[in-house]
């Protein structure tokens, strides 16, 4: 199944994407639905209002997660090309609500930053509370996939040595356009103005989504609704010689294989 949240003339709508239209699932967004138990039955047998697919307007796929972690350094690819060894554990940021945007929304350029750099990033979506989880309770607490891209200002995140400074300014953050139940994620691509600027394949993951629910579940409960980023391949813009950063204009294009694919237009920020 797909599930996703949409805009419409109300406000928004948790749907499932059919092959023929969006069915509304009865819940205001897909992380209000997420938290029902049964959430995996009703959304196979929801029959609310349907909506042509043509024209959907995607919203961040939770707009308002309680948690979003992410992680840095997750790729044996990035990692390398980034001068540093394997890690041991994962390196874990945060991310706050404000910062996430739809599939095909502008993504804003912040004010003050002239280093904005892409990530693309594959998205793991909770379905169910987990706690000191099991690799089984974590992989059971899984939800499904989306497709991310971490935008992130280096010049602000290198400032210091915490990195959120750089990765959470308002609408910097596409999620969506969908979340995918039963996806085995492919190759991860991400292309700037028609550039293919990084391409991988999600198994050179250094952690993957299980690995990842149960070690951050033995720090806190992960709920219904929470985002992990998994972390971006190797082709960052700011590890190129000479760098290469995002601009006014810049179509910013992320996909990942048996997921989805995100299109955003970087506009400047407030």
């Amino acid at each position: 199944m797909k599930l996703a949240t949409i805009r419409t003339g109300a406000g928004t709508a948790a749907v499932r994407v059919d092959d023929d239209a969006a069915v509304e699932l009865g819940a205001a967004d897909l992380g209000e639905f997420l938290a029902r138990p049964d959430w995996r039955s009703a959304a196979k047998a929801a029959t609310g209002a349907r909506h042509e697919l043509a024209g959907l307007d995607y919203a961040a796929l939770v707009p308002r997660p309680e948690k979003v972690f992410c992680v840095g350094l997750n790729y044996r690819s990035h990692i390398l090309e980034m001068g540093r060894e394997l890690p041991e554990y994962p390196a874990l940021f945060a991310k706050f609500a404000r910062a996430l945007v739809g599939a095909y929304d502008p993504v804003e350029l912040p004010a003050g930053s002239e280093q904005v750099d892409w990530e693309a990033e594959l998205g793991v979506v909770i379905g169910a509370e987990v706690r000191h989880a099991t690799p089984e309770q974590a992989a059971a607490a899984i939800a499904g996939y989306t497709v991310v891209n971490d935008v992130t200002a280096r010049d602000f995140q290198n400032r210091s040595l915490q990195w959120l400074q750089g990765k959470t300014f308002e609408r910097s953050t596409p999620v969506g356009p969908w979340l995918v139940t039963a996806a085995e994620p492919g190759e991860i691509s991400c292309e700037v103005d028609g550039d293919v600027v990084q391409k991988a394949d999600t198994s050179d993951l250094v952690f993957g989504p299980v690995a990842l629910v149960a070690y951050i579940s033995q720090i806190i409960t992960l709920a219904p609704g929470d985002i992990i980023a998994t972390g971006t391949p190797g082709g960052v813009g700011h590890a190129r010689k000479p760098a290469r950063y995002l601009a006014e204009g810049s179509e910013l294009v992320t996909r990942i294989e048996g997921v989805g694919e995100l299109r955003n237009t970087m506009v400047r920020g407030a």
